[in-house]
C-alpha cells in the first residue's frame, strides 16, 4: 500500500493487490479536507462498491475502468469577499478634508474632469484621486508651478484591469518611475471610464530628493492621461491645472477650478464681446 500526501487537504492511496488492505483507511474519509483516489483491477470494482455503500465515503467513477475517486462531502474553503471600493464623499470637502475640483461647476468625484482630496490621519495623509480617463491620474508636489523636480504619485490602470499606485519624479518634462514608493493602504478601481484610487503616505519622511515632506506647503500639480500596457503617456491637456497657491495639509478648503470649456464665457474678452453684441442689437432695433 502506497500513501502519497501532496498537501494537508488531500491524499492519494494506490494499491494493486488484495482489497482488504484498503479497510483500515476507510475511516480517513471522515476527516475534513481529505480526498482519496484508488487504482485497482477491474474485477475488484463491484466488491469495493458494495463495501462503500455504508455511506462512509461518497464515490464517483472516472472515465477509466481502473480508477475510482472517493471524496468526502466537506466543502473547500473559499477566499473571503473583497470589500468594494468606498465611494469618495464630497460633503466633507472644506470640513474634514481639503478638495480640488476641476471641470463643470458643481461637479463631484464622479463627474469632475479631475478630483483630488486630502486629509490627515495620524502620521499619514490620505489622498483620493479620480479623473475621466482610462489610463492614469496623478498629483505632483512642486516648489513652483512648473513641471520639473517634482514628487509625483500616480494611480495607473493596467491591461489586467487593476489600478496600481506608483511613485514618479519629474526630470524636466519626463516622469521617471521611482522604485521607493511611500504609498500604503492602496486601493483603486476603474469604473465608468474613470480611474479612481485612495492611498496614504507619511507626513514626514527621511531626507530624500524624490520624496517631499508633506508638512511643508507645496504647489499641487494635477494631471491625467492615457496609458499603454500599464505605462503612463503624455497628459491629456497641454497645460494641466495647478493650485493657485501653495497647499497646506493643515488647512482644509473646497476649491473649484473651471475647465477650459467653462472658462470661455467667464473671460473678460468674452464678456466684453457679449456686451458689445447686445448693445449692437439693441441700437439696431427700431
Amino acid at each position: 500500500l502506497l500513501v502519497d500526501c501532496h498537501s494537508p487537504w488531500s491524499c492519494c492511496l494506490i494499491y494493486n493487490f488484495y482489497p482488504p488492505a484498503f479497510f483500515p483507511l476507510i475511516d480517513e474519509c471522515r476527516k475534513p479536507w481529505k480526498s482519496f483516489v484508488f487504482s485497482y483491477s477491474c474485477h475488484f470494482g463491484p466488491w469495493i462498491q458494495d463495501h462503500l455503500s455504508s455511506g462512509l465515503c461518497a464515490w464517483q467513477r472516472n472515465h477509466s475502468c481502473e480508477q475510482f475517486s472517493y471524496q468526502q462531502s466537506y466543502p473547500f474553503p473559499t477566499a473571503p469577499p473583497v470589500d468594494p471600493f468606498a465611494k469618495i464623499r464630497v460633503d466633507d470637502c472644506g470640513k474634514t478634508k481639503g478638495c480640488f475640483r476641476y471641470g463643470k461647476p458643481g461637479c463631484n468625484a464622479e463627474t469632475c474632469d479631475y478630483f483630488l482630496s486630502y486629509r490627515r490621519i495620524g502620521a499619514d495623509v490620505e489622498f483620493e484621486l479620480s479623473a475621466d480617463t482610462d489610463g492614469w491620474v496623478a498629483v505632483g508636489f512642486s516648489s513652483d508651478k512648473k513641471m520639473g523636480g517634482d514628487d509625483v504619485m500616480a494611480c495607473v490602470h493596467d491591461d489586467n484591469g487593476r489600478v496600481r499606485i506608483q511613485h514618479f519624479y519629474n526630470v524636466g518634462q519626463w516622469a521617471k518611475e521611482i522604485q521607493r514608493n511611500p504609498a500604503r493602504d492602496e486601493e483603486g478601481v476603474f469604473e465608468n471610464n474613470r480611474v479612481t484610487c485612495r492611498f496614504k503616505r507619511p507626513v514626514y519622511v527621511p531626507r530624500e530628493e524624490t520624496i517631499v515632506d508633506l508638512h511643508l506647503s507645496w504647489y499641487y500639480l494635477f494631471a491625467w492621461g492615457p496609458a499603454i500596457q500599464g505605462s503612463i503617456t503624455r497628459h491629456d491637456i497641454d497645460s494641466p491645472p495647478v493650485s493657485e497657491r501653495v497647499v497646506s495639509i493643515y488647512k482644509y478648503e473646497d476649491i473649484f477650478m473651471p475647465s477650459a470649456a467653462y472658462q470661455t464665457f467667464s473671460s473678460p474678452f468674452c464678456l466684453l464681446l457679449i456686451v458689445a453684441l447686445t448693445f449692437y442689437l439693441l441700437m439696431g432695433t427700431p
